[in-house]
């Protein structure tokens, strides 16, 4: 099973300081988890569209809940030739400024 195979991942802090300059982040939880509460500038993908989204650019960030579904949307986007990265933890270890609701 390829959720145990080891993702390119980085910590909730290291994105904070990536965050200094623009980056591609998207959020894999569902519509609802997303507008309790997200990362400012971050993309509402569910991970069930993940192979319809596209990235902008080759470098991505991936972030869920708490890890599981934003390491099998990395894979996914891996696998796809992207330069992608799951944050450790997902939105459990976000300690910064959250945005609520849809956009």
């Amino acid at each position: 099973m390829f959720l145990f195979k080891k993702v390119p991942s980085i910590s909730a802090q290291e994105l904070q300081e990536k965050m200094k300059k623009p980056i591609e982040l998207i959020d894999v939880r569902s519509p609802e988890e997303f507008a309790q509460g997200h990362i400012p500038k971050a993309k509402n993908v569910p991970l069930d569209t993940i192979q319809q989204y596209k990235p902008k650019g080759k470098t991505v960030y991936v972030v869920c809940a708490s890890g599981p579904r934003s390491k099998r949307a990395t894979q996914y986007l891996v696998s796809q030739k992207y330069d992608a990265y799951n944050i450790e933890g997902g939105m459990m270890m976000w300690n910064g400024t959250l945005k609520v609701g849809y956009k």
